[in-house]
């Protein structure tokens, strides 16, 4: 295996065609990730296909190096991380403040937070990466992704035989062109379904049976695990086999309906608010368990500030200048200064002197500060539970809570401010403001993890770190216009931008809906607060459950995947499940063969697992983007389906149809990952 590249070394880093190569790959997997974000409420980590894909293009040009390669895929990985600011942006929309994504200022929001997020990280990156043991699984898999790709073009270059079969490029096409066609089938030309669901009743209970023919959920489910997968299903079970049944047992039928519309109205009112409340202590739960080393991160973070780190001067060793950083902080502040202004201005602009901005220095101020604590504490938490594991949904609570409660009390100061346009001016100003909290937030789990990559195969962290904010920069670009096409076409939960659309076909946006429903009950004493505290209730029972699991430690309940069981509407969660159950079938597998051929059964399943995580990111990048083309030939028509060639008499033949080919692409992905094992 390649050693690190020596401090001595000068190879090419950050190049021209690096950089064009990385912002294509960044614009592929920010549309998928911001597409698979809003759908499901997840995003996929986008590492380790970058460089895959860099690694598969820049071979064929001289001079391609893997530290090279690793600027690619750090450029590129801003694609998983900034595309979480769809966790609260929708909720504008939501609310009826924005009846589209302003270019200009989503694409500031983004970039100055996603920037902000790189900033604030680098004073960290000697005592998180360089001295400390935090594991950082996905920095540590992305450096072995690069080393056994870079082994394997240099033995090629000395004329040995290429290894035949071997997991790459065309792992991620052949996924990305199975999930496309399968989507155009299914919501292009309709002649396949996009789901099934079963309703059982007994008297006036009703239950429901379902799942989705998602293959880029497949993919994301797959990626997940089966700890998180059983977690989501009983999730699924306790909110469509326990809360519905009971609730609809005791209520009344309204005249004409029927008791499966009577039981989704009751899971969308109220049992979505019990998986609201299990999210939110589950969250507190994780940030409360991490507290100490959050505590660690943010004090390190400050000593650096300080100037009390350590100074080197080895290639391997050199961060961006503390006169560069503390330029671009200044006047990123002034930029949210700006932005602010605007968006506060533009709403009501009748608001002057102290009352103005005052409101834009609380809301500025709280971003910047705030941002820089929560950086820190994210730091540690990739560090520790990985970038995908990572909280970021407790952190957009925990931040739309207390940008909320300020508004308020500084709002109250300014007669009429909380009054203004029904209240919905400062719900807006709380969820713009917490924008850009998870940006940083999410922009920090990342940076950590590039520069431990980095770290790994000796690349110089100054370049890392002016990759990703071009990667920021490119990230920011992409994802307004791609909100507004995914808007136009589908619609979010609660926010339909045309009458007479289907509010099932509605992208659920799970988290932003939780945050505007959090900011909403806050100004306006309104949430459900007996279905949350259940859910609070819920979710405390469920952490002891999994505290007693890690104590024997043979298994665990993670607390927040129950929540979005609960939360996601069952097409969703199941198809999840499915992803994992896959993933588990796999598993077993790989170990019975390893074990019958006598071998480690970890070298033995290396590769088949990274043809599996290709496959994987292949579905969700091919399902996303065709999703994204369906919805630009929808708002381009009108119509909610310009391609469709059967009508709705169809629809039972399509049902079984697409639980046909469905169940044949799932046995045709675990075929392949396992066909791909040598003993």
């Amino acid at each position: 295996m390649q050693e690190r590249i020596p401090d001595e070394s000068n190879l090419a880093e950050l190049t021209v065609r690096g950089l064009i190569l990385g912002a294509l790959i960044t614009v592929v997997f920010t549309a998928s990730n911001v597409y698979l974000g809003l759908k499901v409420g997840l995003t996929f980590a986008s590492s380790i296909p970058a460089a895959v894909i860099s690694m598969a293009v820049l071979r064929y040009f001289s001079g391609s190096n893997i530290l090279e390669n690793n600027m690619v895929q750090t450029q590129a990985s801003a694609a998983g991380t900034l595309s979480s600011i769809i966790f609260i942006l929708p909720g504008l929309l939501m609310i009826g403040y924005w009846s589209g994504f302003p270019f200009w200022q989503t694409a500031a929001i983004c970039s100055i937070g996603g920037i902000l997020g790189v900033l604030y990280t680098i004073p960290l990156r000697r005592v998180m990466v360089v001295q400390s043991s935090l594991p950082y699984p996905e920095g540590v898999a992305a450096a072995e992704i690069l080393r056994v790709g870079s082994q394997d073009e240099e033995e090629e270059k000395a004329g040995k035989p290429a290894k035949a079969g071997g997991p790459g490029l065309r792992d991620i096409i052949a996924g990305g062109v199975v999930a496309a066609a399968f989507s155009l089938l299914s919501s292009g030309f309709k002649v396949l379904a996009e789901g099934f669901s079963f309703w059982i009743t007994a008297g006036q209970a009703a239950f429901r049976l379902s799942t989705g023919f998602s293959l880029a959920l497949v993919g994301a489910g797959y990626l997940m695990g089966i700890t998180a997968g059983i977690a989501i299903l009983i999730g699924v079970v306790i909110a469509w086999g326990v809360a519905v049944p009971l609730l609809s047992v005791n209520s009344v039928l309204a005249a004409g309906q029927s008791l499966p519309e009577l039981a989704t109205k009751l899971w969308s009112s109220q049992v979505r608010f019990l998986g609201a409340g299990t999210i939110g202590i589950a969250a507190l739960w994780t940030l409360a368990t991490l507290f100490k080393p959050m505590v660690q991160g943010v004090w390190s973070s400050l000593s650096a500030v300080r100037g009390r780190g350590e100074v080197s001067d080895l290639r391997t060793e050199q961060d961006l200048s503390a006169k560069w950083i503390v330029a671009i902080a200044g006047f990123l502040l002034v930029a949210l200064f700006v932005v602010f202004s605007y968006f506060l201005g533009e709403a009501a602009p009748d608001l002057k002197g102290f009352g103005f901005w005052g409101l834009v220095a609380v809301c500025v101020i709280f971003a910047f500060f705030f941002g820089f604590l929560i950086a820190a504490a994210c730091g540690y938490m990739a560090g520790l539970v990985g970038s995908s594991s990572s909280p970021i949904s407790g952190i957009g609570i925990i931040a739309v809570i207390l940008v909320s409660l300020l508004i308020l009390g500084v709002g109250s100061l300014e007669t009429g401010f909380l009054d203004q346009q029904g209240g919905k001016l400062a719900i807006a100003l709380a969820l713009f403001t917490t924008s850009v909290v998870i940006a940083i937030a999410a922009i920090s789990n990342d940076n950590l993890q590039d520069l431990k990559t980095g770290y790994l195969v000796g690349a110089t962290p100054w370049r890392q770190q002016v990759a990703l904010i071009v990667g920021c920069l490119v990230g920011a670009l992409v994802i307004p216009p791609v909100l507004e096409l995914l808007f136009n076409a589908y619609g979010f939960t609660g926010a339909l931008p045309r009458e007479g659309m289907d509010p099932n076909a509605a992208l659920a946006a799970p988290q932003a809906t939780l945050m505007t429903a959090i900011a909403s009950g806050i100004f306006h004493n309104a949430l459900n607060w007996n279905m949350i505290l259940i859910g609070v209730a819920l979710g405390i029972a469920l952490i002891l459950v999994d505290v007693l699991l890690r104590r024997t430690g043979k298994a665990s309940l993670p607390v927040l995947a129950v929540g979005l069981g609960i939360y996601l509407p069952p097409t969703i969660g199941m198809t999840l499940v499915v992803g994992a159950v896959i993933g588990w079938l796999l598993e077993t597998a790989l170990a019975k063969r390893a074990a019958a051929a006598g071998v480690d059964a970890e070298k033995f399943s290396d590769e088949p697992r990274r043809r599996g995580v290709l496959l994987a990111s292949g579905l969700i990048v091919g399902e996303s983007l065709m999703g994204i083309l369906l919805a630009a030939i929808i708002g381009t028509t009108g119509s909610a389906s310009p391609l469709a060639l059967v009508g709705g008499s169809f629809e039972d033949t399509a049902q079984w149809l697409g639980l046909v080919v469905f169940v044949a692409i799932c046995v045709l992905f675990y075929r392949k990952v396992l066909g791909g094992t040598r003993g």
